[in-house]
């Protein structure tokens, strides 16, 4: 599918009958990562590590392969490439690095892993949340590389390339900013301006994501210089719609990306690899944890003591499987 006179440009591929690297080449190539990336330029290459649980790494979590091949191309360019992850709410990023294989991938390339958590911050407003302190290196770097997941998301409708922006936030109790979640991914993707999203489609998640739901094998990747286009391209792929997703429509109210189809250059076989996602649902527990992370007793006596969370959780699936706690 390709539209004349389109702003944007997102390319889709799948990697049936190619190998990985070569498809991740192709998809940068036609990205032009080469005039998005100087010579001797400081990359910082940011997966979605969301998860160090094992068995839900690959459905969570960006392929190592995929980090591996884009990190390979970019230190043809330059030997200033890292891999960047932030602690969360229940694991460190050197849990998850290893868990998901990027320990490994970092090994073998002999570059650096940052976890954003432990390195510098600095204060930088950041609306509507006022200062937030963000990682001195994101700030500093040349280039922000993204490698997104394609996932539903029961609070944003959808996690990709914006969303994943959210792990560069350096604190590990950023659910505390939540009340502020889709505000602050506009913000943070005009002060971090990734120059490339690269979107591991090989196994996406739909249902009550970014790591409850179910995996999809989807065997592709989609690319572009626009994480917006991106974003709604991804969306409409899988049968989400993008003007349900609050934080892609502030981002491209912006002027940070487009986001409306008629805009968007789709280089790519539409109709082979289009499907239908089953939407998350944001029922009545989500929204009610939602709302209570404002508060920091909440958090950290609740949701960060694994002897209360882990007792109330069973109990949420149980009422879930009654259908007691269904979207209001």
């Amino acid at each position: 599918m390709m539209i004349d006179r389109a702003n944007a440009k997102v390319i889709l591929r799948g990697v049936s009958g190619a190998t990985l690297a070569a498809a991740v080449s192709e998809c940068m190539e036609f990205c032009g990562w080469r005039d998005l990336v100087a010579p001797n330029a400081k990359v910082i290459v940011k997966p979605n590590l969301c998860t160090a649980v094992p068995e839900k790494s690959e459905m969570s979590n960006t392929d190592p392969r995929i980090t591996h091949a884009v990190c390979e191309l970019l230190l043809t360019r330059t030997p200033h490439v890292s891999i960047a992850e932030s602690d969360g709410l229940r694991q460190t990023a050197w849990e998850a690095f290893e868990v998901s294989g990027h320990s490994e991938v970092a090994r073998r390339l002999g570059i650096p892993l940052i976890n954003l958590t432990e390195s510098q911050w600095a204060p930088v407003a950041v609306a509507p949340a006022g200062k937030v302190p963000l990682p001195v290196a994101l700030l500093e770097c040349d280039a922000l590389i993204t490698l997104p997941v394609l996932k539903t998301h029961a609070l944003t409708y959808f996690t990709g390339a914006i969303k994943n922006q959210w792990g560069c936030v350096p604190q590990y109790d950023r659910i505390l900013l939540h009340q502020y979640l889709d505000p602050m991914l506009a913000a943070l993707h005009a002060i971090f301006r990734p120059k490339l999203a690269v979107m591991d489609g090989m196994v996406g998640m739909e249902g009550r994501g970014p790591a409850n739901g179910k995996p999809r094998r989807l065997d592709l990747l989609l690319a572009s210089s626009d994480s917006v286009a991106l974003d709604a391209t991804a969306m409409r792929l899988v049968g989400l719609d993008p003007a349900r997703c609050r934080h892609l429509l502030l981002t491209g109210q912006k002027g940070l990306g487009e986001w409306e189809a008629s805009r968007i250059a789709v280089d790519g076989d539409w109709q082979r690899h289009a499907t239908q996602f089953q939407p998350a649902v944001l029922d009545k527990a989500i929204a009610a944890m939602d709302y209570m992370t404002r508060y920091p007793w909440f958090v950290r006596y609740m949701l960060e003591k694994d002897v209360v969370f882990f007792p109330i959780r069973a109990c949420v699936q149980v009422l879930r499987k009654v259908g007691l706690v269904e979207g209001g």
